[in-house]
């Protein structure tokens, strides 16, 4: 983009959000036509806006109404057909940090994807606790005063996932308790990562968090809980990693899967031979 003229910057810029914007009107009428209630938008659909270089304010593009207003209708399209769309930020969005750069421009994408949210009609903004950095619960006490400081389209969307690596869901359920923001409960992760808590006394410390419905996140291990990685997500989900206590429940599952439709077109089908 840099190789460009500022004004030849901006019509290009124009041109991939407006065509994000229709891709995202397809994919949700692939969705309603497929059953498919919920759909995650891509946290890059408008290309670049943050970027310390080259970002810029939606309204400085030419067409800005336009592209607005096309990114409105799938909100439309989304509330009509009961599709629930909802936000996952990649993994550099970290409130947690302790280097103050890095959470300022974390909350900078936040407020980005809020902004879409708000034309879209998305209720979720998903992140991670992010790292330990040798003293979790410092960590943790970072995390809810950076929380506490967000704009309200962001914070009232925010949620927090438990993860692999660092965070379970005994150690999110407080701080999610404390602060009113609903926990993503990711039982794949839980799986890697377990804290003492079964799957349904998770799953019970999870709906207690959420004041609409819930969202939880289903995955299967690439090579088998046996193997040598069991994070890594597989293509497909085995119908026996989905919790048998979810099956009664109202509540929205996003399924984490390589195949992405396919592997949900095959676990609807799996799940009509229970």
């Amino acid at each position: 983009m840099s190789r460009f003229p500022k004004e030849e910057q901006k019509s290009r810029l124009a041109r991939l959000c407006a065509g994000n914007a229709q891709s995202l009107l397809k994919a949700l009428t692939f969705c309603r036509e497929n059953r498919i209630g919920s759909f995650r938008i891509n946290s890059q659909i408008l290309p670049l806006k943050t970027h310390p270089d080259r970002g810029y304010d939606i309204c400085d593009l030419p067409g800005a109404e336009d592209i607005i207003a096309a990114f409105t209708a799938c909100g439309a399209f989304s509330l009509k057909h009961d599709i629930r769309t909802t936000f996952h930020p990649d993994q550099f969005i970290i409130l947690s940090s302790p280097h103050p750069q890095v959470v300022q421009r974390s909350v900078a994408d936040l407020i980005y994807q809020a902004q879409v949210a708000e034309w879209v009609n998305a209720d979720v903004i998903n992140i991670h606790a992010g790292g330990v950095y040798g003293d979790k619960q410092s960590a943790l006490s970072r995390l809810g005063e950076t929380i506490e400081t967000l704009p309200d389209p962001v914070r009232k969307r925010l949620t927090l996932e438990n993860d692999d690596r660092s965070y379970t869901p005994q150690d999110l359920s407080p701080v999610c308790r404390d602060l009113k923001i609903p926990l993503v409960y990711d039982v794949h992760h839980h799986r890697c990562l377990p804290d003492g808590l079964s799957v349904a006394a998770a799953t019970e410390k999870s709906l207690k968090t959420w004041d609409r419905e819930p969202l939880f996140h289903i995955s299967s291990p690439k090579e088998g809980w046996s193997g040598p990685n069991p994070r890594k997500h597989h293509d497909y989900i085995d119908i026996l990693d989905l919790p048998e206590k979810w099956l009664s429940m109202d509540i929205t599952v996003e399924v984490e899967a390589k195949a992405k439709e396919l592997a949900i077109k095959k676990l609807m089908a799996d799940l009509k031979h229970l």
